[in-house]
């Protein structure tokens, strides 16, 4: 239940600076409220602070918090924070930087920054606290108001969008624009104005609605660490060793130049910060790149990419912020630079030029951010690369999870269904941790449009519609359903499921999903040969898709499931007949009897991995039948092969049909990206675009949850069932952490015996079944079981 909370302060910005009618620029406010403090360490401040488009919050000149967590017309979310620690005797300030990216985003170029930030049409920045005494008695009122004094800035530009989709143009920054210490108590903020007509709240007038719904941040904050480079890869004009270690101060004489590229140790997300010192007149350009790669891929049998941190022969490439000093920075207290949008890189190329006065590069480093996910969960096996597949995938997940899951973190920083659901399952795998789930799951429902279907990325100011994705959702809600059995949850989201699956069954013609019309993308999966048809089988253009109505199948089954968690067992039995009817008119009219296989839609030769897959999870092919089917699949090198992106499903599928031990072949293509020096997987291996893609991530859930076989057998796993599925292993074992406690297992295969130890929680039933098929039932926290293998 959501209790009131009682809105006092005002949403304050520049009057008459609203972007309207054809602005396109992104407008930055500085602002500032000053006050006094008696008695730090006999004080109260706690405040609530929130702002339209993006916010970075100071006190007495200390970075304390930037936010606000991505949220949509809906729901704009607020931070809490403490703010005593930052606190001195005497004068004090609360600074903030606010940029509001321009609403209106087509027709022309525009500096409208990440699509996944939401904004109205005009910026403001809200913040609610007052100074207390230790008694709470009031002492100053700091909510945002006409006291406030600000003052807009013309100091950045957001350049062009190039390398990039979604995340928005770098900044090119005029220091000389920035006053010097305006985050410090001591700044003469005389000359600076204050909002003349604030907007008060109207949270209490006939029901009207600000363009800011205010709602309490709904995950933790942030992580973010102070990191440091590695080492150099190359540079020119620098005397002496380059060493990372000794080369800050960096000195420039005025004309001189200089270029280094530093290595991050690893591909990570994060805010690059430099100090500098003098410089004014000078430029510092910082190139953020995932790895090296060839500038002419022609020449090199088309290869763009090879091994990662391999310079020779080999350029960085990717978008650029510029920075110019402004020049009072000095030594104690340097000017420093950070860009307000977050960057993903593993190698940063710097280009130092001096103008008429010197320049000195104090430092550079930068400060990782990230969910701030629990490892709890891990696991070991006779596979020496194991090691190396579990501690990738965990650096891949965390880059992509901020204040949503995300995509690729350097190219898109979009939070997609499809990427979204296998994350969630490998987020609970690790650390049992299910709040960044809840949020996506909420984000997606707050996406529905009138027809039904949900919007396949969110939150975005750019709309996109995949149908598929909306199963996916559907699919996110079941997964998390069983693993956390939370039935209130459930029966939150079951109008959305209807909606859902009640759009898909509009499209029924003769049992099957026909046509996905247009301008939907019927995307299943980013397959080299479909790329003429951008992913989507090209079976679309003449009529219905086989994956999709499989996939249809498979999700009505899971909805059933769900409306039966909330007692809704009439619709549950209508999900179920509508499912077996979609199996039987997908096996009279796409089944090929010459080949064994499904076709891509009933009426073309056109075969692929996917088809096969999806009629296995929809049980339109069941037992020993699906085995078959998969075997078959697999001897055939022709078939439209399933990419990174549907190869969690590809696993479920061969798990389910008994076949996983075939999948010790196909992880050949994730172990070879750990000779090529990757700290993160690739989105896909052919076109290799993005090197951090989470939905690679697939040892996270791999291992725990078929090497050691550990799943819920009820939801919130009340009981356990532990399947191990050994894959070309002799040994594993490890943690898996659940609802109820760590699942601990170790099973090894010595001569002709398979040996299984667990411990489980206390209390809590479990069901082992072992690679012979044996079942056997526990109650006891610990115990050992085995067979002949």
């Amino acid at each position: 239940m959501e209790h009131r909370h009682t809105w006092t302060a005002a949403w304050i910005w520049p009057s008459g600076d609203s972007n309207n009618g054809s602005a396109r620029k992104q407008q930055r406010t500085f602002f500032r409220k000053s006050f006094l403090v008696a008695n730090p360490a006999e004080s109260k401040l706690r405040v609530e602070v929130t702002a339209d488009s993006k916010y970075r919050l100071y006190v007495n000149g200390t970075f304390v918090l930037r936010g606000p967590c991505k949220g949509d017309d809906f729901s704009q979310y607020y931070d809490t924070i403490d703010l005593v620690p930052f606190l001195r005797e005497g004068s004090n300030v609360i600074a903030v930087e606010v940029v509001h990216y321009p609403r209106i985003l087509v027709g022309g170029p525009s500096e409208g920054g990440p699509m996944s930030e939401w904004r109205s049409d005009i910026g403001g920045l809200w913040l609610q606290g007052n100074l207390q005494d230790k008694n709470g008695e009031v002492l100053e009122k700091l909510d945002t108001d006409g006291s406030w004094l600000m003052t807009g800035s013309a100091a950045v530009h957001i350049q062009r969008e190039t390398q990039t989709l979604f995340v928005g143009g770098t900044e090119e920054v005029q220091g000389s624009l920035i006053p010097a210490d305006w985050r410090q108590a001591e700044f003469d903020d005389s000359s600076w104005g204050v909002c003349g007509r604030p907007i008060e709240p109207l949270d209490r007038f006939w029901g009207q609605l600000l363009p800011w719904q205010l709602k309490p941040r709904p995950i933790p904050e942030l992580r973010e660490t102070e990191r440091s480079f590695t080492r150099i890869m190359r540079a020119s004009g620098i005397k002496g060793d380059a060493d990372v270690n000794a080369i800050f101060p960096l000195r420039l004489n005025p004309g001189e130049s200089v270029w280094l590229e530093l290595d991050a140790g690893l591909l990570t997300t994060g805010y690059v910060q430099l100090d500098v010192f003098e410089g004014g007149g000078g430029q510092i350009d910082l190139l953020y790149a995932e790895a090296y790669e060839y500038e002419h891929p022609e020449e090199h049998g088309g290869q763009k990419k090879t091994v990662r941190d391999d310079p020779e022969g080999k350029i960085l490439i990717g978008n650029e912020d510029r920075y110019s000093p402004a020049g009072w920075g000095r030594p104690g207290k340097p000017e420093t630079y950070e860009p307000m949008g977050r960057r993903a890189f593993r190698f940063v190329r710097a280009v130092l030029k001096a103008g008429d006065e010197p320049l000195t590069l104090a430092s550079l480093r930068w400060r990782a951010t990230s969910y701030p996910l629990q490892e709890l969960g891990g696991v070991r096996t006779s596979d020496p690369l194991t090691d190396d597949m579990w501690r990738i995938s965990l650096n891949t997940l965390r880059n992509c999870m901020q204040d949503t899951y995300e995509d690729t973190p350097y190219y898109e920083q979009m939070q997609y269904i499809m990427d979204a659901k296998s994350q969630a399952l490998f987020t609970y795998s690790v650390s049992g941790d299910d709040r960044l789930a809840r949020k996506t799951i909420y984000d997606f429902h707050s996406s529905l449009i009138p027809s039904g279907m949900l919007q396949s990325r969110y939150p975005s100011v750019d709309r996109q519609v995949i149908p598929g994705f909306a199963l996916y959702w559907v699919q996110m809600v079941h997964d998390h359903y069983a693993h956390f059995g939370d039935a209130a949850m459930v029966r939150r989201y079951l109008p959305t499921i209807d909606a859902v699956l009640g759009w898909f069954d509009r499209l029924v013609e003769d049992g099957l999903v026909g046509y996905i019309p247009e301008p939907y993308w019927a995307f299943v999966d980013w397959v080299e040969a479909w790329h003429p048809t951008a992913g989507a089988p090209p079976a679309r253009m003449h009529g219905a898709l086989t994956a999709y109505n499989l996939m249809y199948a498979m999700t009505l089954q899971q909805g059933a499931v769900l409306n039966e968690s909330a007692g809704r067992t009439d619709t549950a039995a209508e999900y179920r007949a509508r499912a077996q009817a979609v199996n039987e008119a997908v096996l009279a009219a796409c089944y090929d009897e010459e080949s064994g296989l499904f076709r891509d839609g009933p009426s073309v030769a056109m075969f692929s991995q996917h088809s096969q897959l999806w009629a296995v999870l929809s049980g339109a092919v069941e037992g020993e039948a699906a085995g078959e089917l998969m075997d078959r699949m697999l001897a055939r090198t022709d078939l439209a092969a399933a990419s990174f992106s549907m190869s969690h499903f590809l696993f479920r599928a061969l798990a389910k049909a008994g076949r996983y031990g075939r999948t010790e072949q196909l992880w050949q293509v994730w172990k070879d990206q750990i000779a090529l020096g990757l700290t993160a997987w690739v989105e896909d291996p052919v076109h290799q675009r993005s090197d951090n893609h989470a939905w690679s991530s697939l040892p996270l859930y791999e291992y725990p949850a078929e090497t050691l076989g550990v799943k819920p057998a009820r939801p919130g796993f009340a009981s356990i069932r532990i399947e191990p599925k050994p894959a070309g292993q002799t040994w594993a074992e490890g943690v898996v952490p659940t609802l109820q406690g760590e699942v601990r297992v170790r099973w090894v295969i010595a001569g002709s015996k398979f040996v299984l130890d667990a411990e489980v929680p206390a209390g809590v039933p479990v069901v082992v079944v072992l690679p012979d098929g044996t079942v056997h039932e526990q109650d006891q926290a610990a115990f050992r079981v085995e067979c002949s293998v």
